[in-house]
């Protein structure tokens, strides 16, 4: 079954209005940090490839393809060499990408120039990436900008990616984006480059950035209340926002999972999920499965699916060999606001120091992946059974370690020790202690070395610092 060519036509002339009087449409004028690189490779692309926006759903990546069309027509590109398609639409689905290129071309002939093809969730399309890689292979003026809520390219092996997808991955809004966004006034911070200058700054410089660090506490507790979704982070009602992103991840476990991999068993997919939110930190497969009855296998696909489609993520420990590979998974939910509007938690969370800690590391991992995700790895480090280093970030063979202590009480000696321990072992210079409290920002922390340098940073001025560039 095909779907008639008159209606494709229609829908393509409603989805593409700038076909009509060269007509540009309103955007958001708010720029996403992705922004920046999306825009290098629509002006100067380092080479032909398609370009990937991946990320969970409703973070903002069709916002983005929007945005490079009106920049595109601001710039001058012929209106007629630009489409847009969703196939979030059954006719599109249906009739499948090269019909969707003949109605294009029946409605505007071609014009002069480079091509700009901007298609928004085509991972139902059966063979799609196969088709991309053709097109980028044999038609060098046609640009390709694609946006999925899934992992792409299952089927293909690394090198294929590599060869011919640039991928630029959306996160749902970092701490400074949702300041922007909600135009919140706030004394200014003075810029880094790099967290590493923080080593080089005076006292006295820590004492005054600790009195400006304190206003910029109550809105980091928004956002990890309200989330770091456009729909959400600029509605007034905590209880509006809580709704709508369980309602979201409902849909989407429901919708892409179903879809995409075929998964009957929604009950026991939503449950895993659920337990997730309920239980963070370190996943034991063991209780998981006992508690929910469901088989080690049937749990494993689930959590495979779970970072398919952009909801978790799982880092193993720092090392190699058997061991990491039969160690436990720590899981990350994609938004900090997650698990609390799962729970529906709504400002509690702030009460509940367990979770309020959970909710600040979860936003660590996302601003540290924000930032450096494409270059880096990300693992723990263990000591023991009780003491641990969160987040260990390599960037080629340099590792940085982040232990968050987010709570009212001072990360104790035995825990900094740990750290310690960690960076003496693995040769690093440098080491952070996230924590809650501003008053203690810059204070050295505990260290069994003289060339071993440890600062404390308050997670309000990383988060913000790590996307403010």
């Amino acid at each position: 079954m095909t779907a008639p060519m008159n209606e494709l036509t229609f829908v393509l002339r409603q989805l593409n209005p700038w076909w009509q009087n060269s007509f540009v449409p309103e955007v958001p004028s708010f720029r996403r940090s992705p922004m920046r690189e999306l825009q290098h490779w629509l002006k100067r692309p380092t080479s032909h490839r398609a370009v990937l926006l991946s990320g969970c759903r409703n973070v903002g990546k069709s916002t983005l393809l929007q945005q490079s069309i009106h920049q595109l027509l601001m710039a001058g590109v012929s209106p007629v060499n630009i489409l847009y398609v969703n196939f979030d639409y059954p006719m599109f689905r249906m009739a499948g990408i090269e019909a969707a290129l003949e109605a294009w071309r029946q409605l505007e002939p071609r014009a002069d120039g480079v091509e700009y093809l901007f298609i928004d969730e085509p991972q139902l399309l059966p063979r799609f990436e196969t088709w991309v890689e053709t097109q980028v292979d044999t038609i060098p003026k046609r640009r390709i900008f694609v946006a999925c809520s899934s992992q792409p390219l299952p089927s293909q092996p690394p090198a294929a990616k590599l060869s011919r997808w640039h991928e630029i991955h959306v996160a749902p809004l970092s701490f400074y984006e949702y300041l922007q966004l909600n135009r919140v006034a706030l004394p200014p911070l003075p810029k880094l480059v790099n967290l590493s200058e923080l080593f080089e700054w005076t006292p006295q410089e820590f004492v005054r950035i600790r009195i400006f660090a304190k206003s910029y506490v109550g809105h980091f507790h928004e956002y990890l209340v309200r989330g770091g979704f456009p729909a959400t982070a600029q509605l007034e009602c905590i209880a509006d926002c809580q709704q709508i992103l369980r309602e979201e991840v409902a849909s989407n476990l429901r919708r892409d999972t179903t879809a995409l991999f075929g998964v009957r068993s929604i009950l026991d997919l939503e449950h895993t999920f659920l337990y997730l939110c309920m239980n963070g930190e370190l996943l034991d497969m063991q209780v998981l499965c006992a508690h929910l009855k469901v088989k080690r296998p049937t749990v494993e696909h689930f959590l495979e699916l779970l970072e398919a489609i952009h909801l978790i993520r799982r880092l193993t420990p720092h090392g190699y060999g058997k061991n990491v590979l039969r160690a436990r998974h720590k899981i990350y939910l994609a938004d900090a606001a997650i698990a609390p509007a799962m729970m529906w938690k709504g400002k509690a969370l702030l009460d509940d120091p367990e979770a309020l800690e959970v909710a600040a590391e979860t936003a660590v991992f996302r601003h540290l992946f924000g930032r450096f995700g494409s270059d880096s790895q990300f693992s723990y480090w263990r000591q023991g059974k009780s003491y641990q280093i969160d987040l260990v970030e390599q960037v080629g063979r340099t590792m940085i370690p982040f232990t968050v202590k987010y709570r009212e009480q001072p990360a104790s000696p035995k825990e900094l020790r740990v750290l310690g321990d960690c960076c003496n072992e693995k040769q690093l210079p440098r080491g952070y202690v996230v924590t809650k409290s501003c008053h203690d920002f810059g204070e050295p922390a505990f260290s069994q070395s003289k060339n071993l340098k440890l600062i404390r940073l308050p997670a309000p001025l990383l988060c913000y610092w790590l996307d403010a560039v």
